[in-house]
């Protein structure tokens, strides 16, 4: 929202008087540049900040500020809520004749100003933008390729070497697992800032897909070095193209609201049915055939992904593909850039040389504490020297609240590819009329649920939201979070039944469903949610760190599961209650907590 300052430039009338006033807008300047179509001369915009106050409220604004007020306020919803521009009734409400002509000849441009996704086709007959088909598809078949190689990721590390494993300890696995995993999610960091200053979202998500497929096939190298290599160029691939395809499905919605969540919970969707592929093709053939033909399979899925995603881009508009940026500005940024790609390089070869011995669980525990620091410090910095106005510091505030419950549900949530798998290959009865299940499928189980559950929880969003009930960001993170712990309870009692043999696969399905309630309460509201409270320069630096979240529990994850995979299933039952516990404690605190939350969002829903 702008909070403005407006002062005649040119040909005042007395119904013109400059006043200091609030202005609603969507988001940014945009409003001032569509201004800029000469414009100008009638009048200057500046300025941003805080929620509009309407005519006769305390400190409501009077004359021509209250007459942009209004026809500003009820534009947007016009804007927002039809496809077609519709000014004709709100240019008979203004007594400025200046005003009435300049949105009368301007309109075009004022529509663009307030929806950056215009250039883009109208919403389909579903009320959804067409870009999210594209945005579907890219993610569903990226996904494919993750969870694909996720489901036997850890197997083919802690395999017998005669079986053509690795054969790590589960200790080592899981460390190197959680540093996989977490460096998938911190590299969104960097590459939502390369996107921002270089690239554009659309062509990051471009290069990125790249980089994933050279990996995947990197990884079918029968090599341990190649291995890590191939991990090395997944990681960076994923860093370019996750946090950027989210953010232009921000982009997509301009006007928020529980659309938006319906938006995102349906690219959720998309997200869930690639990972319902990924494991049924990749565990069958790394499991039942060759780990190497897993990883191929893997690339081919990314590679499909990167075919459509160019078929389909037209489709996207504007949105993402635009820079702000100065030359000078990029050529700076270049320059880091390259310093960071040389300074990474230089540390691959000397790893490789051998001249530099590394042990994946210390580096895990360094990490874990190095990631957090980061965290800390680019919240401080934002906030203190961000140039933000109040509004947006409470709005950043509120992220960095729901970042620590993200990082909090991920670390259990992401049990799914470390422990919970190793559980499924040791002490789950996987067998189905002599014929015995592959491990990695179980990976499945949880996109599945998400597949079908999806669809009724946001009919339940927008449904509530129509009668004015939907419940709040952090009233949907707490009951996420509060699901979490009660599957962890039910894994709890699983593990302490695997003490006496294979147990029936029912306690791993029942888990899944329900963790899989708690995603759909977590992950696709949290994405809106960044995209909704971030400032909208730093959108895409937003999403980056909120992925550093993810890669924070990602590591967790990793290093719990290597202390509990092993034997000892009364260890395993001990950790899982007490992330029910802990789970269930900050669920607690945050349902407390939800009217001060939601005082500090400013009018964000």
């Amino acid at each position: 929202m702008f909070h403005g300052r407006v002062s005649a430039a040119k040909s005042r009338t007395p119904e013109c008087e400059s006043r200091v006033g609030v202005v609603p807008a969507a988001g940014d300047f945009r409003i001032a540049r569509a201004l800029d179509f000469g414009w100008a001369q009638v009048l200057a915009v500046e300025g941003v900040g805080h929620a509009p106050r309407l005519p006769g409220e305390p400190g409501g604004v009077v004359g021509l500020a209250e007459q942009i007020c209004v026809t500003f306020h009820e534009m947007r919803v016009r804007f927002m809520s039809v496809a077609a521009l519709k000014l004709e009734p709100i240019l008979e409400t203004t007594s400025c004749q200046p005003l009435r002509t300049v949105l009368r000849n301007g309109r075009a441009n004022l529509s663009d100003a307030m929806n950056p996704a215009s250039g883009a086709p109208p919403p389909t007959r579903t009320g959804h933008p067409p870009g999210l088909s594209a945005l579907f598809f890219t993610e569903m078949w990226e996904r494919c390729s993750f969870y694909g190689m996720r489901a036997v990721l850890i197997l083919f590390m802690t395999a017998a070497v005669q079986t053509g494993g690795l054969g790590m300890s589960d200790a080592l696995a899981g460390a190197v697992y959680g540093l996989y995993t977490a460096s998938v999610y911190f590299s969104a960091l960097p590459g939502g800032w390369v996107a921002d200053r270089l690239l554009g979202a659309q062509r990051a998500v471009w290069y990125g897909g790249l980089l994933i497929v050279l990996g995947q096939f990197t990884l079918t190298l029968p090599r341990t070095d190649t291995f890590y290599l191939g991990l090395l160029f997944v990681v960076l691939g994923t860093g370019l193209l996750k946090p950027n395809v989210s953010a232009i499905v921000g982009q997509l919605y301009p006007e928020g609201g529980a659309r938006r969540d319906a938006g995102f919970t349906i690219f959720y969707m998309g997200i869930n049915l690639g990972a319902a592929i990924g494991p049924l093709v990749c565990g069958y053939l790394g499991e039942k055939v060759n780990w190497r033909l897993g990883f191929a399979a893997a690339g081919f899925g990314m590679l499909a992904g990167l075919i459509q995603f160019r078929l389909l881009r037209a489709r996207l508009g504007e949105a993402g593909a635009v820079l702000g940026q100065s030359e000078s500005r990029k050529r700076r940024d270049m320059a880091v850039l390259g310093g960071g790609l040389g300074i990474l390089g230089l540390v691959v070869v000397i790893i490789w040389s051998g001249l530099v011995s590394i042990d994946a669980l210390e580096v895990a525990q360094a990490t874990k504490w190095f990631i957090l620091g980061l965290a800390v410090l680019f919240f401080a910095g934002v906030v203190l020297f961000g140039g933000l106005s109040g509004v947006e510091k409470k709005r950043v505030g509120v992220i960095a609240i729901l970042f620590v419950c993200s990082a909090l549900f991920w670390c259990g949530f992401e049990q799914a590819g470390s422990s919970f798998n190793l559980f499924a290959k040791r002490h789950t009865d996987r067998q189905c009329l002599g014929w015995v299940m592959p491990a990695g499928w179980f990976q499945m189980v949880g996109p599945v649920f998400v597949i079908s559950l999806a669809p009724v929880v946001a009919a339940i969003w927008v449904g509530l939201a129509r009668r004015g009930l939907e419940p709040s960001l952090p009233a949907k993170f707490a009951f996420g979070l509060a699901l979490l712990g009660a599957g962890f309870l039910v894994m709890a009692w699983g593990a302490k039944r695997a003490g006496t043999g294979l147990v029936w696969p029912t306690w791993l399905i029942s888990t899944y469903c329900i963790h899989t309630l708690a995603e759909l309460c977590v992950s696709p509201v949290g994405l809106s949610s960044v995209t909704k409270l971030a400032p909208a320069r730093l959108t895409g630096q937003m999403m980056g760190v909120w992925f550093l979240a993810t890669s924070l529990g990602n590591l967790v994850a990793g290093l719990i599961a290597g202390e509990v995979s092993d034997e000892s299933t009364r260890l395993m039952a001990t950790r899982f209650m007490q992330i029910a516990g802990l789970t269930g404690g900050l669920a607690a605190v945050l349902a407390l907590l939800t009217r001060p939350v939601q005082r500090l969002m400013g009018g964000v829903r």
